[in-house]
């Protein structure tokens, strides 16, 4: 069974929760965790579950503090205050590098890709342990054909979905525990928001653990098992993506507007 505690927020007045799944310790734990940048108080007390096997949605309004935390589990910013454990492994203080060798593959807003490389010299890079899995490859081309076609092309002369298909292929082309996404669909044609909307349901479906920041709510209803929404650097919201889904008075008092107005 699953667990459920709530408190009330001082921001919102709406209930948050930490959630627990059979009694297992979460894959990844922030706790009340500080981050500065600069003169700047960016994240001031995040506390955040997320369980294994599952995807969960980070939301927010703009500017809440949601990339920053990525940017800090990830090492890219330094931890003012609080711990973020992986596993049950204290990742505060670690590198970078360090931290992406413990099976975390991070797919940043920037995408991050080589435009000057070929579609498969960015995969060969990518491909950190030595030379690319050949059935792995033909999962995740099989994913994404587009970056068949395109195989031998320059990175830079993809369009905007075609990079953020290699930016994903890239994180996942060595096997990662846990996959963090940043905002995949920004700027993208629906067509191929859809696309990479069914390439992420593969992906859970071979049990990847996802944490996803997402402006699409309806990619995030399609994809999502459970939420946690940001406010001025703070969790206030953590449970169902389901049940946020279903609650529009939950979603404006949170978020600000209807889930349903913004598709």
């Amino acid at each position: 069974m699953s667990r459920t505690a709530t408190e009330t927020s001082p921001r919102t007045g709406h209930q948050t929760a930490s959630h627990t799944t059979n009694g297992r310790p979460p894959l990844l734990r922030l706790s009340g965790v500080h981050t500065h940048i600069a003169q700047y108080h960016i994240l001031q007390g995040v506390d955040l579950e997320i369980p294994e096997g599952g995807l969960t949605m980070l939301l927010g309004r703009n500017g809440a503090g949601k990339t920053t935390t990525m940017r800090t589990i990830m090492g890219l910013w330094k931890v003012s205050a609080g711990e973020i454990t992986f596993a049950g492994d204290r990742l505060n203080g670690l590198k970078t590098p360090d931290i992406a060798r413990k099976s975390i593959a991070h797919v940043p807003e920037t995408m991050g890709i080589f435009g000057g490389l070929t579609v498969r010299e960015n995969m060969v890079l990518a491909a950190r342990t030595g030379p690319m899995d050949e059935d792995r490859l033909r999962w995740i081309l099989d994913l994404f054909p587009s970056l068949e076609k395109f195989w031998n092309a320059p990175a830079g002369a993809l369009s905007g979905g075609q990079k953020q298909m290699l930016a994903i292929a890239r994180a996942v082309i060595e096997p990662a525990r846990l996959l963090l996404i940043d905002e995949p669909t920004k700027g993208l044609a629906p067509a191929i928001v859809g696309a990479l909307t069914e390439a992420i349901r593969q992906l859970k479906g071979f049990g990847a653990t996802i944490l996803m920041v997402e402006q699409n709510f309806a990619m995030a209803k399609a994809v999502g098992d459970t939420v946690a929404v940001m406010d001025s650097g703070r969790i206030v919201h953590a449970g169902s993506m389901a049940d946020l889904a279903e609650d529009t008075a939950l979603q404006e008092g949170l978020l600000g507007f209807s889930m349903e107005m913004h598709q």
